[in-house]
């Protein structure tokens, strides 16, 4: 395997996106074959709804390297990103966030 930041370039912001944690990506189901081994794995598990946290405890990189891998697919076209609903005045995420989370918590 190739060293996570020869693949992302050393960045470790990406490209005008800010992908909360808690987002949630699935595959677009396009070819992967011509994809760089760290990616096409990526897209492999957003076959499901993933997390960038996710994502990153997987491939065993940092959610930030995560994030420049999803977005970077992202642009490409191999994957959908699903944001998170905003938070509320008061900062405390909406009922159905925690619904979702207690629901994802019950099911491991």
């Amino acid at each position: 395997m190739v060293p996570v930041y020869a693949v992302t370039g050393g960045r470790t912001r990406s490209a005008g996106h800010d992908l909360p944690i808690e987002s949630l990506v699935t595959a677009t189901g396009q070819f992967t074959g011509d994809l760089q081994p760290e990616y096409r794995s990526i897209v492999v598990r957003a076959s499901r709804p993933l997390s960038l946290v996710e994502i990153g405890a997987e491939l065993g990189v940092p959610v930030g390297v995560a994030r420049v891998l999803v977005s970077d697919l992202a642009d490409a076209g191999y994957l959908i990103v699903h944001a998170p609903a905003p938070a509320s005045v008061d900062g405390s995420p909406p009922p159905e966030v925690l619904s979702r989370l207690l629901e994802g918590l019950r099911a491991r």
